[in-house]
């Protein structure tokens, strides 16, 4: 064979291996990357999946708190709870012995000297009381007769009291029960006759009464200076809705939906938030609102963070990652006055950041290329809680609040209507405005149930 011939045949097959080669080299880019994926998989620690989608719980130590150094249990200085005497005990029960253990003699004469106390608490047996409401009348001397009136809130043959309905609407929408255990509790611990109709027709009178209370944390909400807000899916009557809330550290408002986009915000606020700075997990819907300025929860991206690092060991997520934390940590320690001024730990995280944003990342890392790209875009976003005294740097009061639909469905599962979820939104958004105030939800309650009702 030709020399010529051998050479350019043996060029040939080189360019087809040196082609090949191209080809498995970048398959085996693309399963290596898939395998990371499966030997470190997302989950709640480093990515937006919620805790109850979980397949496997992640390990303790990949947690996004740091180590303070303190000792597991109460700190020094922490003062102990125990159960405590009253100084006013309901019953008081006196044991005088009458005779001698050791002789036999009598000792009913002898003076008596006190020795000790122990008290015991506990809870009565509790049965309904049943107050029957009675009008008379009278014959006057013109031949008029005047009768006595029932009051307002006695208005059928028998009904339920302010305090069965409070504690319906707690059970309800603080304890999450489901209706046939409330019925079951009802008639267990308190021997009161009720059905589970019975139950939904007390929830729904409390929840008419509870509507302007709902509409006023709603108007409240609105003049707020920080809002922060989140949605989470929710089975009504089979069909997948959503549940949305606007809340702060004083207030709580829930609405259920069926949707997941900008009209459920605009109809819930349509003029927006022109004084807050709303706070959100970077959903685009929520930028379609108006706002005075928004803050992307850093709760979020140092779990995507999480991500890149445990898969790529990327060396900028890393360095992402350390940029979020100083800035928290720059949070804790900047006074009032630090806001309204120049504030060098603040200029430099902002330096930092845009440095940050220059660099190119790695392009065979898509979901990388994608999160840089977000960053980007919203970069005005990030760190506006260094120049706002009253703005967290995440979300996590949002998803505290709307957690309470998910522990709902596990514990009752799904809502039957849409005037169920209805019930629990408003119900619930008064609950935890009562607990954000120290109040007693029950009482507060209680108060909303006296109520009458208007037509």
């Amino acid at each position: 064979m030709d020399q010529s011939v051998l050479i350019a045949q043996l060029f040939a097959k080189m360019q087809l291996l040196e082609e090949r080669l191209a080809v498995l080299e970048k398959e085996n880019a693309f399963l290596r990357e898939r395998l990371a994926k499966y030997e470190n998989p997302k989950n709640s620690r480093n990515s937006s999946i919620p805790p109850s989608k979980d397949e496997n719980r992640p390990l303790k130590t990949k947690s996004l708190r740091q180590q303070t150094g303190a000792k597991v249990g109460g700190q020094k200085g922490h003062e102990g709870n125990t159960l405590k005497m009253t100084e006013h005990p309901d019953q008081i029960i006196d044991y005088v012995p009458d005779f001698c253990v050791e002789c036999g003699s009598d000792l009913q004469d002898v003076p008596v000297e006190f020795i000790g106390k122990r008290q015991v608490v506990d809870i009565p047996i509790i049965k309904p009381q049943y107050v029957e409401h009675r009008i008379y009348q009278k014959q006057c001397n013109c031949g008029h007769a005047t009768c006595g009136n029932f009051p307002q809130n006695v208005n059928a043959s028998i009904s339920y009291g302010a305090n069965t309905e409070s504690l319906i609407g707690y059970l309800f929408s603080r304890q999450y029960m489901p209706f046939d255990r409330m019925r079951e509790f009802l008639n267990n611990a308190y021997h009161l006759p009720i059905s589970i109709g019975g139950i939904h027709e007390l929830l729904n009178r409390l929840t008419v009464k509870a509507a302007p209370a709902y509409e006023l944390i709603k108007q409240k909400i609105v003049s707020s200076k920080v809002v922060g807000t989140d949605e989470t899916g929710a089975k009504i009557d089979g069909k997948k809705c959503w549940f949305w809330t606007w809340q702060n550290d004083h207030l709580t408002f829930i609405a259920p939906s069926d949707n997941r986009g900008f009209a459920t915000i605009k109809s819930n606020f349509e003029n927006g938030f022109k004084n807050a700075v709303l706070v959100h997990d970077c959903w685009k819907s929520h930028f379609q609102i108006q706002a005075l300025n928004h803050q992307i929860c850093t709760a979020h991206l140092l779990r995507e963070l999480n991500y890149f690092i445990e898969v790529h060991k990327d060396k900028w997520a890393i360095k992402f990652q350390q940029l979020i934390r100083d800035a928290l940590a720059v949070k804790q320690k900047m006074k009032h006055n630090d806001y309204g001024h120049f504030h060098q730990p603040k200029s430099d995280i902002e330096s930092r950041f845009l440095e940050l944003l220059e660099q190119k990342v790695d392009e065979k890392i898509a979901e990388l290329v994608s999160f840089h790209k977000r960053m980007l875009k919203y970069k005005a976003f990030l760190f506006n809680f260094l120049k706002y005294p009253d703005v967290p740097p995440d979300n996590n009061g949002s998803e505290r609040a709307i957690r309470n639909i998910k522990v709902k469905q596990k514990i009752s599962g799904q809502f039957k209507s849409f005037g169920g979820a209805m019930n629990f939104a408003i119900l619930r958004s008064i609950t935890d405005t009562a607990i954000k105030n120290s109040q007693n939800v029950l009482k507060a309650l209680f108060t909303i149930a006296r109520l009458e009702v208007t037509d």
